[in-house]
């Protein structure tokens, strides 16, 4: 039998991950309450590569473009959703076709869905997945939406009572790792365009068949651990209404001459998923705001270009038979953020 979500501290066996049982993935560290110590020299500090910005800015693409151009460097999960298992489209793990080989660690590890993942507990398990990493001589590269989570596992020293995105309490600018941080932007007209477009993408690419089968009747209004991932509250309203299993067609997208009921009713969820998706995105920015503010040394990279001809190209492919190449914004992308993310990280390295 699985080890409960509270029972992981009691286990010492090295069979054990901090997030989840080992006997699935043998390959990752054990949960520990203690991070393992760090020199107060910044030469004498490891070196990891940290991509920050807003939920849809193309953090995951960043971090994979810098590791196969990195050899060696491997990659460590910071959004909280993503620990899970479970919800691939909804949470937006990246898929293992576009990961290109390279290994990421706490990505949907943990099997323990109701459960909240801690930043205290973060900061534990990813500071032992760093140790480890580094121990084999590669480079960790941290990638995620989660501040707090990168506040937690950053900082030299973290008091898990505070919430310094909250409180009066000013964020610590003293850090226990080497860190280059590179912040992903985009225009917040363009991004918030995109973060609709998107969530069409995801339901068009069967996020609504994956949440129908996450469905259930006795959890609705449970907002802890996977069940707070944007999508799952949206659309309880609409499957308590119409239950995937009196009918396949509720777990589907509603189609011209449907029920218009149903069809009113799937529109509202989706228009609640745009907006908190937002609301995400907003509260994110903020907060990466604030770290800058108290002396993150964060290199902003400016993709609203990219995005820009991104959203261009989706919009000439439904207007036009033939498909428009993606070579255009790849190459934005290249010249605007890849390159200039490739000259940061190498100076850091050197």
């Amino acid at each position: 039998m699985k080890p409960t979500f509270s029972s992981f501290h009691s286990l010492h066996s090295p069979l054990f991950h901090p997030l989840l049982s080992l006997q699935r993935r043998p390959r990752c560290p054990r949960m520990d309450s203690s991070s393992p110590p760090h020199h107060h020299s910044n030469q004498n500090k490891t070196k990891i590569i940290v991509t920050m910005g807003a939920t849809g800015c193309g953090k995951s693409r960043l971090s994979v473009d810098l590791a196969t151009h990195f050899p060696h460097s491997q990659i460590i999960n910071s959004d909280k959703m993503q620990l899970y298992n479970g919800l691939d489209i909804t949470t937006n793990k990246i898929p293992p076709h576009e990961r290109k080989g390279v290994p990421h660690f706490l990505l949907g590890d943990l099997d323990t869905i109701d459960a909240d993942v801690l930043p205290s507990q973060f900061r534990s398990a990813a500071g032992l997945t760093i140790a480890n990493i580094v121990s084999r001589g590669n480079l960790p590269l941290l990638v995620g939406g989660s501040n707090s989570f990168i506040h937690a596992l950053l900082v030299e020293t973290f008091d898990p009572q505070v919430d310094v995105f909250t409180g009066p309490d000013s964020v610590s600018h003293l850090l226990r790792y080497d860190c280059c941080f590179l912040w992903v932007d985009v225009a917040w007209s363009v991004l918030s365009d995109y973060l609709c477009e998107r969530v069409d993408e995801m339901l068009e690419s069967g996020m609504l068949e994956e949440l129908a089968q996450f469905y259930e009747p006795t959890k609705v209004g449970v907002r802890v651990g996977l069940r707070k991932a944007i999508g799952v509250s949206e659309f309880d309203e609409y499957f308590r209404k119409y239950p995937p299993w009196e009918s396949e067609a509720n777990g589907r997208i509603p189609k011209e001459g449907c029920d218009q009921a149903r069809k009113e009713a799937y529109e509202e969820a989706v228009r609640l998923i745009k907006d908190n998706t937002c609301i995400l995105a907003k509260r994110q920015i903020g907060k990466i705001m604030r770290l800058r503010k108290a002396g993150w040394d964060l290199k902003r990279l400016d993709a609203t270009a990219t995005f820009r001809a991104m959203m261009m190209k989706k919009k000439k492919n439904k207007s036009s038979s033939a498909a428009s190449s993606d070579l255009e914004w790849r190459d934005i992308w290249e010249r605007e953020v890849m390159e200039p993310s490739v000259k940061a990280v190498r100076r850091f390295l050197q």
